[in-house]
């Protein structure tokens, strides 16, 4: 989402850092840089100038125009105000100090995924706070809207109220409470109708049903793709009605990012959560400081480790690993590997969270960094038989034609594929007879295949 706001910005503090000592003109001229590309992510405007203005009045001082490194200088003030711009340092959690069942109110237009968001924060509830959660939809305008949210609370695993017909939405909150209260819920999630736009009817709806529930939390749902238009919504809601907390859906996208730094300034509610995908597990807490890192190039390993804590299978992980110092790898535990991976999302994704790659993918143009090769692999191995897994050396020509045909590929990208698992091998071989004190007085280069910079395990003197 932010790929094009990043590659400006990154530009811009390239440029400082080969001029040395900075002048305020200087300064200004980068300012002006990063204005045009905060407008360019379709950031608010008075966002913008606010965001300049704080920047301009750190930066140009003594401090950093006498600094040793004054672009890198900018950038850590620049870093400073997308955090403050995004909320602050720290993700905000939802607010459920009330006496249960804690109600929480989810508001929005339609197609914001206001519903399906509703179904992922009560899978999230259910499984990280343990709490009980009862769902509930008050959508009486959209077809089969009740039965959507009935469906979803099926998928995640918890109960939804029994669907009544002819009842208003306030009826449907009153008894949504009630059975809350008499069943001993900890959490009801009551999930209001939309409007393809805003209109004074819904804002009507919206303000009786939070009337009678005294929500502790009132969340807007907005769409990130939407632009400048989910930062109009947010305001409407929160003049209307009063937002809480927000949740970016679609966050995943290629729109220009400005929603979210415009959200915090124009409501006063911070980003709360950020939808990413379909699946009901793909939910998150905001953190300001991570998506200024991403923005900046600065990458995000922190939400990186909670990304492969959270979906990584640990126990497969291990026996992986434990084969692998072994030197006892097949391709069996190769595509487990590549499950793994898959389990992660696009690889695009995951280069995104690593520092300095942004200049990577930028170098790489328009190829899209993905799992298509490793989808390949998966099916060339997927077409081999058990023993051809278990001692790949056994295939030879006929039986390559078959795993090509079996698989949709070509010959030679079977060979591609045993070529790689073969010198994959090889290091594995050689880090077991190495071990980590031999790895560590000959270098990485000791690893290598002949040719490569590295001589055979334990021969030859060791690289000064």
């Amino acid at each position: 989402m932010f790929e094009a706001l990043s590659g400006r910005l990154s530009g811009v503090f390239d440029g400082l850092a080969k001029r040395g000592a900075l002048s305020e003109a200087d300064v200004m001229e980068a300012m002006r840089e990063v204005r045009l590309a905060m407008l360019d992510a379709d950031v608010a405007l008075p966002v913008v100038k606010d965001f300049v203005n704080k920047v301009k009045e750190r930066a140009v001082g003594a401090e950093v125009l006498e600094s040793i490194s004054p672009g890198q200088a900018v950038a850590k003030i620049v870093n400073d105000a997308l955090i403050d711009a995004l909320g602050g340092a720290g993700a905000v959690p939802l607010n459920l100090n009330a006496v249960p069942p804690v109600p929480i109110l989810m508001v929005g237009l339609q197609g914001s995924g206001k519903t399906t968001t509703s179904g992922k924060i009560a899978l999230r509830l259910k499984t990280r706070e343990r709490k009980k959660v009862l769902l509930a939809s008050l959508d009486t305008q959209r077809p089969a809207a009740q039965l959507q949210l009935a469906q979803l609370a099926e998928q995640a695993g918890v109960p939804s109220l029994p669907i009544v017909a002819g009842q208003t939405p306030v009826e449907i909150a009153h008894r949504a409470l009630d059975t809350a209260r008499r069943e001993g819920f900890d959490v009801v999630i009551l999930d209001t109708a939309g409007r393809l736009s805003i209109d004074e009817a819904l804002m009507e709806e919206v303000r009786q049903v939070r009337a009678v529930t005294h929500p502790a939390e009132t969340l807007l749902v907005v769409d990130a793709m939407t632009g400048q238009d989910a930062v109009n919504t947010a305001k409407a809601f929160n003049e209307a009605v009063g937002v809480t907390g927000v949740v970016m859906t679609r966050m995943d996208g290629d729109a220009r990012g400005g929603a979210a730094l415009s959200m915090k300034a124009i409501t006063g509610a911070p980003i709360k959560l950020t939808g990413s995908g379909e699946k009901l597990d793909a939910l998150e807490e905001f953190h300001p400081e991570r998506v200024a890192g991403r923005i900046l190039g600065l990458g995000d390993i922190a939400g990186l480790v909670e990304k492969a804590a959270d979906t990584l299978d640990h126990e497969e992980g291990e026996r992986l690993a434990k084969k692998m110092m072994a030197g006892k790898f097949d391709l069996d535990d190769y595509a487990s590997q590549i499950r793994q991976i898959n389990k992660l999302g696009s690889i695009s994704g995951i280069v995104g969270m690593l520092p300095g790659m942004g200049k990577l993918k930028e170098a790489l143009g328009d190829k899209d960094l993905d799992t298509s090769v490793l989808k390949k692999h998966l099916a060339i191995i997927s077409s081999m038989t058990k023993g051809e897994r278990k001692k790949p050396a056994i295939i030879k020509a006929s039986r390559k034609k078959r795993i090509a045909a079996g698989s949709g590929t070509t010959v030679q990208e079977v060979n591609k594929l045993l070529k790689q698992f073969d010198m994959m091998s090889d290091m594995m071989k050689r880090f077991n007879k190495l071990g980590v004190k031999g790895l560590m007085r000959q270098g990485m280069s000791a690893l290598m295949p002949k040719g490569m910079g590295g001589g055979p395990p334990g021969g030859g003197r060791p690289f000064r």
